[in-house]
């Protein structure tokens, strides 16, 4: 696509990602500022969104950046920005560069890599969770022993919950660490350090708090997510809930634990999303983002609360102060369906006809497809829907609407199976 250099000054997006899931961040970024996506294959459906596209490999900087740097010699790049995770280092290095807003690459790098995130949080005595890195699976049944069992495995640097297992035992140690050494999701293997790490686990209920880092003291959480997990050993996420007059927001010791944690690893600019355990000890840090939430939470925050984190990234990486003013009191929520028999999925029933409080349904994965059951990881997803209601209690009520009204059949295949058979299930 040919590069509108008219329709100055432009936001640099990194990365497009799938459309399912991100078409609704770079629309609301297209809405009020000029694109150029930088993307390695550009898709027709971001072409709406954008003045130009252009496709190029981000994993070599040198190239990106010798690609931008005459456009920014001349004026036409007002600030660089990614949803994605593959990139949002890539993002801070080249805006630090070429003298643009920036959150401080050292410290994104240090929130995609998992080690430096725990060493930061230890030396600024910041709960989270005990860590090591392992050289191989008898080393991490060792300090398995020495932290006390259930322990969790995972990568260093993947995302999406993807390879992270609870081991109760030795063994499931050293086959944890087979799995969390070869897991990938969505191509991050190759923007990730390689590694695995063996970590105490936490116990509680999971939540992550995004905020909006307009300086490196004056951070402003806008909400929180409540989080829905697979049952253990995996901890893929199931569903996430957005509510405007959650109580946690007004919980001090999570303000504090979220707050320092970005100070801890020295976010200056930019919009953050931090996971943490609500464990009987208190409110304990399982990861921190430099980046918006995916799986549709910044779309859960505009609909709860009329506040649009993209806008705001969009604002923070021109050099502008975005507006959070609240203009909703509204939750939502969002449920993602997954397989409870591996297979091919042979059929979709959708029997639900759209109501006002269904934002969306969507189907992710085609007629066809091979899907594992339990879910590996977010690539098995069949299936998910957006609902809101005036609170909570409504969101979870309609998802079990759409619970009763969607259904999915898969078939087992026959050279896993000497016989196939066929298993119907209701989306949960």
């Amino acid at each position: 696509m040919t590069l509108n250099t008219s329709a100055t000054p432009l936001l640099v997006v990194l990365g497009a990602g799938d459309h399912h899931y991100k078409a609704w961040p770079l629309q609301q970024l297209a809405a009020q500022h000029a694109i150029l996506l930088l993307d390695p294959a550009p898709e027709a459906w971001t072409w709406p969104y954008v003045a130009g596209s252009w496709a190029i490999d981000l994993t070599d900087e040198d190239l990106v950046a010798g690609a931008l740097t005459s456009l920014a010699r001349d004026g036409h790049i007002a600030g660089i920005t990614t949803y994605m995770e593959h990139h949002v280092t890539l993002a801070a290095r080249l805006a630090e560069d070429l003298g643009l807003p920036n959150p401080n690459s050292a410290a994104v790098h240090a929130c995609r890599d998992k080690v430096l995130t725990r060493q930061l949080l230890d030396e600024h005595d910041v709960p989270s969770a005990r860590s090591f890195l392992i050289d191989d699976a008898q080393d991490a049944a060792d300090l398995a022993a020495g932290l006390g069992f259930p322990v969790v495995v995972k990568p260093r640097g993947m995302a999406g919950s993807a390879g992270v297992l609870r081991a109760d035992s030795a063994e499931e140690v050293r086959r944890a660490v087979k799995t969390a050494s070869g897991a990938t999701v969505l191509g991050l293997d190759a923007y990730a350090l390689p590694g695995t790490l063996v970590e105490e686990y936490l116990d509680g209920p999971e939540i992550s708090v995004e905020c909006v880092v307009l300086a490196p003291h004056d951070i402003r959480i806008v909400a929180v997510t409540r989080k829905r997990l697979t049952p253990e050993p995996r901890f893929l996420e199931t569903g996430h809930s957005v509510d405007a007059a959650d109580v946690l927001l007004d919980d001090p010791t999570v303000r504090d634990v979220a707050i320092r944690a970005i100070q801890a690893l020295g976010v200056g600019l930019g919009v953050v999303h931090i996971e943490l355990r609500l464990t009987e000890l208190g409110p304990r840090v399982v990861e921190i983002n430099g980046r918006m939430g995916g799986d549709h939470i910044p779309l859960l925050v505009q609909l709860a609360t009329g506040i649009s984190l993209p806008r705001a990234a969009a604002e923070l990486a021109l050099g502008r102060i975005p507006d959070l003013t609240p203009t909703r009191q509204m939750a939502a929520a969002v449920q993602f369906r997954y397989a409870d028999t591996p297979g091919r999925i042979r059929q979709e029933l959708l029997k639900a006809r759209p109501v006002q409080w269904l934002e969306r349904m969507v189907w992710t994965l085609p007629v066809g497809a091979t899907v594992e059951a339990p879910a590996q990881s977010i690539n098995d997803r069949i299936a998910h829907w957006v609902v809101t209601g005036h609170t909570a209690d409504a969101c979870d009520e309609r998802l079990a609407v759409m619970d009763a009204l969607v259904a999915v059949e898969t078939t087992e295949m026959r050279a896993l199976r000497p016989v196939a058979t066929h298993h119907t299930a209701c989306v949960r």
